[in-house]
């Protein structure tokens, strides 16, 4: 089939041949809207919060606030050009599906191979994440083991149901929200206005970078999209998840990052992998440092748990179409999960967790988490007028932001991410010598 009949409507899509008829590939519809805006809520509240705002304090300095806003404004274009995405497209996958349904399936393949890097990758932040936070409460432990340990619960969780799953990432979100709140309110009392002088101590352009880490912290709003076939209603319920936690992740992250600096200033906070703990520890309230250690633990239990539900899910949409090896699209019919593609994933995931280092896999992620939501981006600009949400100036500012955080970083990391790519181009020619139709 020709690649420019991709824009065809959904209903039309139903038409098209079966990228496989082996076997049942079709996932339980089991998570309604709240369970969809905790998994958001719980990818995005995590590594980004409780520790990318400390990598990108050291970038920037007290500026990086103005990196966080930049970052809002970008990650907010891509999530309402996702929401509209996924309305229209609600398959497993996210922007790899509607690369493929849009664009063509060489867009759709560099989309699915750059959030699998991406994700990944941030696995090494939140094991550190984890150690941080972890020894802050009890010391001695290690936190590799834990990190490993918890992926391995977390894949064990996956593979015996979405619903299942859920539920732990309800709780640990509403753990994790709570801990903020009391940061934010209990960090006014420590709070100094000359802890944010100098403002720019490093110049604008670590301002942008600090944007481009933030960026890949406001990401966790993919998950919903690529959980597309296990939600109810899913043309109404991703659009509306995807909305609600953009919004009020923008808004906890602005408020309890202005706290954090407030009360210890921005070069404390680089200084350590639990940065919201440290500026916790100015507090006149002791309890609220073990609150916040006990939200940062939490946290990022939630995000491995998110992690590994996505990166699960976009490898079996990727399977289905034969753009990974076809076994991992098989679903295992006493829970109706991708149970192959969650075994697999959990393996990796684990082996970088335990191997990972913070701004150097904060960084690479970022930038590949950046190609994808260009490529989510022009998917959108390419949508049926009939099938748009919003205006295309949506889907132009997203994909302009993209492109400036992206050529922000720096160019030992632009590298590592085109090498990244490279990689995933190879491997697609090796294995199927040109770009399939389906």
């Amino acid at each position: 089939m020709a690649t420019g009949n991709w824009h065809l409507a959904p209903r039309t899509l139903a038409l098209l041949p079966a990228p496989m008829t082996a076997e049942n590939t079709e996932l339980r519809r089991d998570l309604d809207l709240v369970d969809a805006v905790g998994v958001g809520f719980g990818a995005i509240v995590g590594a980004g919060i409780f520790v990318v705002t400390g990598v990108a304090a050291g970038v920037a300095g007290p500026a990086f606030l103005i990196g966080l806003l930049i970052a809002a404004v970008a990650a907010t274009c891509n999530a309402l050009s996702s929401a509209q995405l996924a309305a229209e497209y609600p398959q497993s996958g996210g922007t790899y599906e509607y690369g493929y349904r849009v664009l063509n399936p060489w867009a759709g393949y560099t989309a699915g191979w750059m959030f699998l890097a991406s994700k990944i990758s941030a696995a090494g932040t939140v094991a550190l994440g984890l150690a941080g936070y972890i020894d802050a409460l009890v010391s001695g432990l290690n936190p590799r083991v834990i990190a490993v340990g918890a992926i391995a619960v977390f894949t064990a969780l996956n593979y015996f149901g979405v619903k299942r799953s859920s539920r732990a990432n309800l709780a640990i979100v509403a753990i994790s929200l709570t801990s903020l709140v009391i940061f934010a309110v209990a960090g006014t009392a420590s709070f100094r206005i000359e802890n944010f002088r100098p403002f720019v101590p490093t110049g604008w352009r670590s301002v942008m970078e600090s944007a481009a880490l933030l960026f890949f912290a406001f990401t966790g709003y993919a998950r919903i999209a690529t959980l597309a076939e296990e939600v109810r209603d899913p043309e109404r319920t991703i659009p509306r998840a995807i909305v609600v936690t953009i919004v009020g992740a923008v808004g906890l992250y602005v408020v309890v990052a202005l706290v954090a600096v407030g009360a210890v200033g921005s070069a404390e906070m680089s200084t350590t992998a639990a940065p919201l703990y440290v500026a916790a520890l100015a507090s006149p309230y002791p309890a609220v440092a073990t609150m916040v250690a006990v939200g940062g633990v939490t946290a990022m239990l939630g995000v491995i748990l998110s992690q590994l539900l996505g990166l699960s899910r976009m490898g079996f949409a990727m399977a289905r179409r034969r753009d990974l090896p076809a076994v991992l699209a098989h679903v295992d019919p006493r829970f109706g999960t991708p149970g192959r593609a969650v075994l697999v994933i959990g393996a990796i995931a684990a082996f970088v967790a335990a191997t990972g280092t913070l701004r150097g896999v904060a960084s690479a992620a970022s930038f590949a988490i950046l190609i994808y939501y260009g490529i989510a981006n022009l998917a959108a600009l390419r949508m049926p007028r009939e099938a748009k949400r919003f205006p295309d100036a949506v889907p132009v500012v997203g994909l302009i932001g993209c492109l400036v955080l992206a050529i922000s970083l720096t160019p030992a990391i632009i590298a590592t991410g085109l090498g990244i790519l490279a990689v995933g181009i190879l491997a697609r020619l090796a294995t199927r010598g040109r770009p399939s139709a389906v």
